[in-house]
């Protein structure tokens, strides 16, 4: 953040007979000069002029002091460094690194600063649903910014892969206000939102706000459908792999997916019919947990099928499992077949990987604030969440080309922005150049150069 206060000195206690003496007289300073790279990672992937050609501006030219593209920028970059509200930005607005990143150093007109303050930014996101109105002149346009997820995606790729596995999830935001869409949620114990997140590994797909008096796997095989038909466009030999838990091991997705040559493999909600499947494997668990002290597992690959919701017999491995003096089984539903992999592998390393799912929602909303959802419509609360996804997508390529094989190659946004985005420096104007002076004793100058130099061969096309 930039200073400008007294520059009055403090005296302190003196040290080694030297006084200790401060003052607010040094000039322009930011805290956020790491956003460099932030700018960088921009221009490699394109993603502000993207995410900027989704939305439409309905002001007029003539009296528009900011527009759309440094806006969007101006957002996505906020979050990205840890701003997470648009009140944050009456004071962003004066950051001379950020005024860099929107290429623009000085306001237009007399009175106002180089970036836009809050609201200025609100209209970014309150835009009505149909036309732009008399308040709100900037609308967006949903499906636009969805394809860009996955276009941004398939571009990650330098070459076509020959499995890829997308995993779904559901997560709750919680509301406190009386927004649009507000429903108490059992299994939560609050009022919330509940989102759909798709990924494939690192890589965000899809973010898809939704109300919560619905079941999980609502409106999923429509994200699915979207999603892969975008994938195959591209890529058509690829072969596809749906993973998530049982809140969508149901027949729709399934059965589309049978239809579609997708293999799927979902948690399955245990009930007694199916414990009966394994209750010899879970009595040779408790024998065998009771003999050596520690807990056992057995596996049983089984055909089976629901009594009246699924179309066919499917699939299931069930996980026999004796722990901690007590039984623990679990189950999941599959398309692959016996002949390409067994239970125990299928569960242990394919199924339980998506778990590290769970750390990439934790990022989006932890980290990059996608739980900001107190606006009152869900329009708006949709974008606030494509803002922060933005912002992830962003972060993810600066991991990706700047970082690989560094110790930030897997590091979450939370830890770059702390090791490589909040880097104070003095910001020096001349006639010829801007000097952004960042401290000699920063730790981690040779993963900035680094990135620095990675960032800019991949722009140079």
């Amino acid at each position: 953040m930039p200073t400008d206060h007294d520059p009055s000195p403090f005296g302190f206690a003196p040290v080694e007979g030297r006084a200790v003496v401060a003052a607010f007289d040094v000039g322009a300073i930011t805290s956020n000069a790491g956003a460099l790279l932030l700018g960088a990672t921009d221009r490699a992937i394109g993603l502000v002029r993207g995410f900027a050609s989704c939305f439409r501006d309905a002001r007029m030219p003539e009296r528009t002091e900011h527009e759309v593209t440094p806006l969007v920028g101006q957002r996505v970059f906020g979050i990205a460094l840890g701003h997470e509200d648009v009140v944050d930005h009456d004071q962003l607005r004066h950051d001379p690194v950020l005024a860099v990143l929107a290429g623009k150093l000085e306001a237009r007109r007399a009175g106002c600063a180089p970036l836009a303050g809050k609201s200025t930014l609100n209209r970014l996101e309150h835009a009505p649903a149909d036309e732009p109105g008399r308040y709100h002149l900037i609308g967006h346009d949903g499906a636009a910014i969805e394809a860009l997820f996955v276009d941004w995606f398939l571009d990650a790729h330098r070459s076509v892969p020959r499995q890829i596995i997308l995993d779904l999830d559901a997560t709750d935001i919680p509301l406190h206000g009386h927004q649009e869409g507000r429903f108490f949620h059992g299994y939560y114990d609050a009022y919330c939102y509940l989102p759909l997140y798709i990924f494939c590994g690192r890589h965000l797909l899809a973010a898809r706000l939704r109300r919560s008096n619905i079941d999980a796997s609502a409106g999923a095989v429509e994200e699915v459908a979207r999603i892969i038909g975008r994938i195959r466009a591209r890529w058509p030999r690829v072969r596809i792999l749906l993973r998530a838990d049982s809140g969508f091991a149901r027949e729709a997705l399934m059965a589309w997916c049978e239809a579609n040559r997708i293999d799927f493999v979902f948690g399955l909600a245990r009930n007694a019919r199916l414990v009966e499947e394994i209750s010899i494997d879970l009595a040779w668990a408790e024998e065998e947990a009771t003999r050596t002290g520690q807990p056992a597992r057995r596996f049983r690959d089984f055909r089976w099928s629901t009594l009246d919701s699924w179309s066919r017999r499917r699939r299931v491995i069930g996980k026999a499992e004796w722990t901690r003096g007590e039984a623990n089984p679990r189950f999941i539903v599959t398309s692959l077949r016996p002949a390409e992999i067994e239970a125990r592998s299928l569960y242990e390393r394919v199924y339980c990987a998506r778990g590290d799912m769970e750390n990439r929602i934790k990022e989006c909303q932890l980290d990059l604030f996608a739980d900001r959802a107190s606006a009152a419509t869900m329009r708006a609360n949709q974008l606030r969440l494509w803002f922060a996804a933005m912002a992830y997508v962003l972060l993810c390529a600066l991991r990706r080309i700047g970082l690989a094989h560094t110790q930030f190659a897997q590091a979450t946004c939370g830890t770059l922005r702390l090791a490589l985005l909040k880097i104070g420096a003095q910001v020096r104007r001349s006639v010829r150049r801007i000097k952004i002076a960042m401290a000699s004793a920063h730790p981690h100058q040779a993963e900035f150069a680094l990135a620095y130099a990675r960032l800019t061969a991949a722009a140079a096309p």
